[in-house]
């Protein structure tokens, strides 16, 4: 079936051409939920409270871009509506140091997408929203503010932080590979 017949039979309330649409999504847009949430099991949340959002809105959608982008976008608002329910803003800082040790590429590949994507769950919240945001989705310093009612300052200097967090445990990783 087509998108457009689905998403014309969503419209009209087809339950059929409903689970075809989540059918189609949900395994990408799980990986997306998935670098925003701590577990499994809340990314599975954020994807069911967003498949609803996206069936609750769908009339708002005017095929002026990849449909596939649009249910990305109400996937990641809805992370981002979740952790500010949950958002303290204080994050904890990691050492200020940036670790002399160079990555070796071969590590980094090494990593399955699964490891990876453990060690982005472990960064804390904030720090792990800015750089989804950031450095995964591409968003400006100045959009990520907007997006999480925070200084642009304090987008930077999380993104900083995330970043090193993320180089630490990649060091440690490398140590225990080689």
């Amino acid at each position: 079936m087509e998108l457009d017949q689905i998403i014309n039979g969503c419209l009209l309330g087809d339950r059929f051409c409903q689970k075809a649409l989540f059918d189609r999504f949900s395994g990408r847009m799980f990986s997306v939920c998935l670098r925003y949430a701590k577990t499994k099991a809340d990314a599975e949340d954020l994807v069911q409270d967003g498949f609803v959002k996206v069936f609750l809105n769908l009339e708002q959608y005017k095929n002026d871009g990849p449909f596939e982008q649009w249910v990305r976008r109400i996937m990641i608002n809805n992370a981002i509506k979740k952790y500010h329910k949950k958002s303290n803003q204080n994050e904890y800082s990691s050492s200020d140091y940036l670790p002399e040790e160079a990555i070796e590429p071969d590590v980094v590949n090494k990593l399955g997408e699964g490891e990876l994507l453990k060690i982005i769950a472990e960064l804390p919240d904030g720090f792990r929203m800015v750089f989804n945001l950031y450095a995964i989705e591409g968003y400006s310093h100045k959009e990520v503010s907007e997006l999480l009612h925070i200084e642009e300052s304090t987008s930077r200097s999380q993104l900083t932080k995330a970043r090193k967090i993320l180089q630490e445990k990649l060091l440690k990783f490398q140590k225990s590979y080689l």
